[in-house]
């Protein structure tokens, strides 16, 4: 575990810190720096990128479904994206779905929905068969398999842009066939950050619910509501974002983001068995506040996605 604020470093523990001076004698006490249950953290500044705090933050661990990030930020920075383009759920989709225990917006097939409503049927409940539909729709190829595989394709390019070596995907979703779907906390934390300077992605993540009407194969409109598997929002004063993800290999992970006066910070817990605790602690180190003190978690109901 690893956190930065100044020239002076100081060795305790193997707790490397750095102390100023001048706050040596302040009467204002630096934050403590937090104890955390996650294998591996990172904190930072949204506006600039600087990690505030950091613990193995570039040591590869596996994503889960914050995987989800990538897959939303492929498809609103495909070129000349229509948002209100209309997709129709296959039954692979949601076969997809029950083979593989995953994550559900519990989409009908027949369904037909915007790329919008499915956006937010990937991020809230985290939908793998949201996720199933847009990589089968912005991939390219002759079949839904080469359609995939040219998705999965595009989010590899993703991370090669933004100059990330630690990072490799083989799922649109994070169910990994071959735990060859990886990150770094430093890393996972680069690609929010790039996820999040994109509105429609801002207004996505930072809704507790979403109400999606969508149009059913006999014409009828059937209502969707999607409850947002983050829990720091309603939770934790600020907290605008970002994705959970539960995976065998993964353990509990989250990313997430909070705005106070002005200031975002983003931050990734990953293999965290107390996650949104983490993520309040480490939200109050950047914020200097004690609001993880007395943060009560938002609840979801009994029929909610859990991830």
């Amino acid at each position: 575990m690893r956190a930065r604020r100044a020239a002076t470093v100081v060795l305790t523990s193997g707790l490397l810190l750095g102390a100023s001076p001048l706050a040596a004698s302040s009467a204002t006490a630096a934050p403590a720096v937090p104890t955390i249950s996650a294998k591996g953290a990172i904190l930072i500044d949204n506006a600039n990128g600087k990690a505030l705090y950091w613990k193995d933050r570039d040591t590869r661990r596996q994503m889960a479904s914050t995987t989800k990030i990538v897959t939303a930020a492929t498809v609103l920075t495909t070129p000349k994206v229509d948002l209100n383009r209309k997709i129709t759920i296959k039954k692979t989709y949601v076969d997809y779905v029950i083979r593989e225990g995953g994550s559900s917006a519990q989409l009908k097939v027949g369904d037909t929905l915007t790329v919008r409503q499915l956006l937010s049927g990937l991020m809230l409940p985290s939908g793998c068969d949201a996720a199933y539909a847009l990589a089968d729709t912005f991939g390219t190829g002759s079949t839904t398999a080469a359609r995939t595989k040219s998705f999965i394709g595009n989010m590899n390019k993703k991370a090669a842009q933004l100059g990330l070596k630690n990072t490799k995907f083989d799922s649109f979703d994070g169910i990994s066939p071959g735990g060859q779907n990886y990150t770094t906390p430093l890393e996972l934390a680069k690609l929010s950050q790039h996820a999040f300077s994109n509105a429609t992605f801002r207004d996505i993540v930072k809704a507790p619910t979403y109400t999606a009407v969508a149009t059913a194969s006999n014409g009828k409109k059937r209502t969707y509501t999607w409850k947002n598997t983050n829990l720091l929002l309603g939770s934790y004063k600020g907290a605008v974002g970002l994705k959970t993800g539960t995976g065998t290999a993964a353990g509990p992970c989250l990313v997430f983001a909070a705005t106070r006066n002005g200031k975002t910070y983003i931050g990734v817990a990953l293999n965290g068995k107390d996650r949104f605790n983490d993520a309040a602690k480490l939200l109050d180190y950047g914020f200097k506040s004690s609001s993880a003190k007395s943060m009560k978690l938002r609840s979801l109901p009994a029929d909610a996605q859990r991830d």
